[in-house]
């Protein structure tokens, strides 16, 4: 009996310390936040780059983005962890897919593992993808956008298991 309560009881206090942890958000600061995740993130012609926020809430800052192809042949993704945890933790990355293989190619980068940042590059359904970081760590990858089809569909999403169906946005190309 002693056996089964005594990592009963160390999870119990490993989620009271994570909550004593977790510093509140006040309200002034959360409204323009929250207004500025409705927007998408728009690109000015010659503006070939995103920054993505994520916290540990497991959340990113905005809900799509987009690639104007004529404008930037190449594009950055910049992922910047804004909560504290540790990447083992509550880590974070951005995978670039296809809409239609989103379920696909989370299932495969579960299969992958953290040593391959929870990615399956060999699967053929990963446009691109960050490295999987931390809290108060960032990230970027840059891709050429030949690969994306105007008015295509593909979304991106955190590929660390359990995040992906909520850590997910649209990538809209014109």
């Amino acid at each position: 009996m002693k056996k089964l309560m005594i990592p009963a009881i160390v999870a119990l206090m490993s989620v009271g310390a994570l909550a004593l942890s977790v510093e509140p958000i006040e309200a002034s600061a959360a409204a323009p936040a929250a207004a500025d995740a409705a927007k998408p993130a728009e690109a000015a012609a010659g503006d070939c780059k995103v920054v993505l926020k994520a916290d540990d809430a497991m959340k990113f800052d905005l809900k799509e983005f987009k690639i104007n192809k004529a404008a930037c042949p190449e594009f950055t993704v910049e992922l910047d962890h804004v909560g504290k945890l540790p990447a083992a933790a509550m880590g974070h990355n951005v995978v670039i897919t296809k809409t239609a293989d989103v379920d696909a190619a989370a299932q495969a980068g579960i299969k992958a593992g953290p040593t391959k940042n929870y990615v399956d590059e060999e699967g053929g359904k990963v446009i691109a993808h960050t490295k999987l970081i931390g809290g108060g760590e960032k990230a970027d990858v840059t891709f050429k956008t030949d690969v994306f089809e105007a008015k295509g569909d593909y979304d991106f999403f955190c590929s660390f298991p359990g995040h992906y169906a909520v850590m997910r946005g649209k990538v809209i190309v014109e």
